[in-house]
């Protein structure tokens, strides 16, 4: 074996290379030895490094295990202690709840101990492949190198690349409440068990108060739980704490709120001005994003608002009044040219369900699920796809099923269905993805579920359609056969006139009237709203 082989990585002898290799590059096996060991110890030296992080996130994993497991204990003997007195009346309760507690510790520790086993298996295996690699390198023949050389890249390479769990997959949150009044009344529903999925590095938190506040004025934040996969935790209790280090280095204290939803409001109330450091932490492990950097102003140096300041223009004769003033054409824009396109539309219409050919006063576009390619516009209802043909041409003026009178907003399910909201028919129609109407609701009026002057819609993660309603001044929420369930901003909202919805389940709303961007939890408690009305920026001008 004095030879090597290029296309093939293989060492060699003298006779293959006049053999099956004879067309292949061979060169002295000494004169590529050094080279690939050095390759070799460079893959080594990346691994290596993931070992401390790999033992930190082990040593975290042991220490919420141990702690899951202290708070289990404790819960039995809390549950044991309250049924003493009453052995006889609370027996099958108590085993009830003993088993609910294990099953549950049961899950948690089978979510951590896969996630152990997964971490100590990687420790293992990188351990194995550095030992072994080393052997090779430091005690075996160069024949002996090369020939293992690709299985050992191989799998130092794969090991480099594997993505390892490294956050902890579980809490050790465990607790049981037991009450001692009115057991006999009550005993076949004694004791909860207190638990969340919740953990840190997936949840979020949103807010004006994340990083600006007023000095002297209270603010709040807004934290919104979830669990490993990601997905919403919609139980309370879990054990957030907030810490807010001023420039001084002296701790403001912060009050957290329980929604019971699984959101969290976090309010304070700062005395200095500069910069803070805003820390937010469940279980005792930083939310995304934590530590914020918040900035605190005193409210002079905030420049007012223009809704501050009454403008008014005297009339000549000096009474005070308002002068209407005449309206002057916009000028047109630099960058327009009189010279006609010779292609002004170049993109596919797919289907259109409306009465005229193309679109006179387009009004809204949404873009969602099955739908990611294709741009809704409305005075008709039109699909829009690049480059390709008209495919379905349907629907006329009017106000029966599947006809339209003033369209203002349009969205489109997960499914692929078009939710349109038709403002002058006080209604919203839901057709299907090829332009087939499908479904029609809504009453005129003012009364809750009703619908007034529907001018945005949109379609939140569970299917419920979302209708804001610029005359009623709320937003209405309806299930996706219609049905009313319930509404929210009223009181707050002055003429909401689009809506969405983000992935944490938020309805945000634009206020055409207060010139105002409102943001809501999905049972109406409003989360924060920013804008005024100006020109500035954060400011926004309205038109009815």
């Amino acid at each position: 074996m004095e030879f090597y082989c290029e296309p093939c990585e293989t060492a060699m002898c003298l006779e293959c290379t006049e053999g099956e290799h004879r067309e292949h590059e061979t060169v002295p096996l000494r004169d590529v030895l050094e080279q690939h060991k050095a390759a070799l110890k460079d893959q080594l030296d990346a691994i290596r490094n993931r070992l401390p992080q790999l033992t930190t996130a082990i040593e975290l994993v042991n220490e919420i295990s141990r702690q899951l497991t202290e708070r289990k204990n404790e819960a039995v003997h809390e549950i044991g202690s309250a049924f003493e007195g009453l052995e006889r009346a609370l027996h099958q309760r108590k085993a009830e709840l003993v088993t609910d507690l294990e099953s549950i510790c049961s899950a948690k520790q089978k979510v951590l101990q896969a996630q152990l086993a997964v971490l100590l298996q990687g420790r293992e295996h990188i351990q194995s492949s550095c030992s072994f690699t080393e052997q090779a390198l430091s005690h075996g023949s160069a024949t002996e190198v090369l020939l293992v050389r690709k299985q050992m890249s191989e799998r130092v390479s794969a090991l480099a690349r594997h993505e390892f769990p490294e956050q902890a997959h579980e809490n050790a949150h465990l607790d049981c409440l037991v009450e001692t009044e009115g057991l006999r009344r009550s005993i076949q529903n004694l004791g909860v068990l207190l638990t969340t999925a919740a953990v840190g590095y997936t949840s979020v938190a949103a807010g004006e108060g994340l990083r600006h506040a007023l000095v002297g004025q209270p603010a709040t934040v807004t934290v919104t739980t979830k669990d490993k996969e990601g997905e919403l935790v919609r139980t309370g209790n879990a054990e957030l704490r907030a810490e807010l280090l001023g420039p001084d280095g002296v701790c403001v204290e912060a009050e957290v709120t329980d929604n019971k939803n699984g959101t969290y409001e976090v309010g304070y109330t700062l005395r200095a001005e500069g910069e803070y450091s805003f820390s937010l932490l469940l279980y005792g492990r930083p939310v995304r994003g934590s530590p914020f950097r918040l900035r605190a102003v005193r409210p002079s140096d905030v420049p007012p608002s223009p809704d501050d300041v009454k403008r008014r223009v005297k009339s000549p004769s000096g009474s005070g009044g308002h002068v209407r003033q005449k309206a002057v054409r916009r000028p047109s824009s630099m960058y327009s040219t009189s010279k006609k396109k010779e292609n002004p539309i170049e993109d596919e219409l797919i289907f259109r369900v409306g009465g005229s050919r193309w679109c006179r006063h387009p009004r809204n576009i949404s873009l969602r699920g099955r739908w990611n390619s294709r741009l809704f516009a409305l005075d008709d209802v039109m699909c829009v796809r690049p480059l390709s043909c008209c495919v379905v041409d349907a629907g006329t003026r009017g106000r029966e099923k599947g006809e339209f009178t003033n369209l203002q907003g349009i969205s489109a399910t997960s499914n692929g269905r078009v939710v349109v909201a038709d403002s002058n028919n006080q209604c919203i129609q839901v057709f299907s993805n090829d332009g087939q109407f499908k479904l029609r609701f809504g009453v005129r009026g003012r009364s809750p579920g009703q619908l007034q002057r529907p001018t945005g819609v949109t379609v939140d993660t569970n299917g419920d359609i979302i209708v804001a309603d610029y005359d009623n001044k709320w937003v209405s929420i309806f299930t996706s056969d219609g049905k009313f369930k319930n509404k929210i901003g009223a009181g707050r909202l002055m003429g909401p006139k689009g809506v969405a919805v983000d992935r944490n389940g938020h309805i945000i709303t634009v206020d055409n009237k207060a010139c105002c961007v409102f943001i809501f939890q999905p049972n109406g408690k409003l989360v924060t709203k920013f804008g005024a009305k100006g020109t500035s920026d954060r400011q926004f001008t309205g038109k009815e």
